[in-house]
């Protein structure tokens, strides 16, 4: 789907528009959905997370503004801020068994995984394209969660230049995606 259809929608959806928002969730759903996963690595919390991301896109909207950043970019950063957000509420795992209440295969079924797998190979041969070490950078700060700050110190350069090389890769990236 274009970004431009995308921005659309949540435009529409700005004005309380349900439909759009139904053909906003149907369309952008799957992706949002592997964000979180991705974070989170747990199918559950994935699915509650995306809830909540769905609630949070519906009330804000009308915040969005098409000239200043991509609508994908927008929605897909309020999916990896609530998920960071989730993994920080994270309480203790429970240590004894008896008190572990769902048993359930969390695992994604066949055709999800394809689906992840086929997306996750573009965006490996896609990172591949980035300078040396911008990949890993990517991956730390929107895989693992670290901050610029983090990413500067660990890569020993400045703040501003820490964002800078995050702003121009996930671009490059896009553009490779979008191909």
């Amino acid at each position: 789907m274009a970004t431009d259809d995308i921005a659309t929608l949540v435009s529409r959806v700005a004005m309380r528009d349900q439909s759009a928002f139904s053909e906003l969730y149907n369309k952008t759903s799957p992706k949002l959905f592997a964000v979180c996963m991705r974070i989170l690595k747990n199918r559950t919390d994935a699915e509650e997370v995306l809830q909540e991301v769905f609630v949070r896109i519906w009330q804000r909207a009308d915040r969005f503004v098409a000239s200043e950043t991509p609508a994908m970019g927008w929605l897909t950063s309020i999916a990896r801020n609530r998920s960071i957000d989730a993994i920080r509420a994270r309480k203790p795992v429970a240590d004894e068994i008896d008190a572990v209440y769902d048993l359930a295969d969390d695992d994604p079924d066949p055709e999800a995984q394809a689906v992840m797998k086929g997306e996750g190979r573009r965006i490996d041969l896609c990172m591949e394209t980035l300078e040396d070490g911008r990949a890993q950078a990517v991956r730390s700060a929107y895989v693992e969660g670290l901050s610029y700050q983090e990413l500067a110190d660990q890569y020993a350069v400045p703040l501003n230049t820490m964002r800078t090389w995050l702003r121009r890769s996930l671009i490059k990236l896009r553009e490779c995606m979008d191909r």
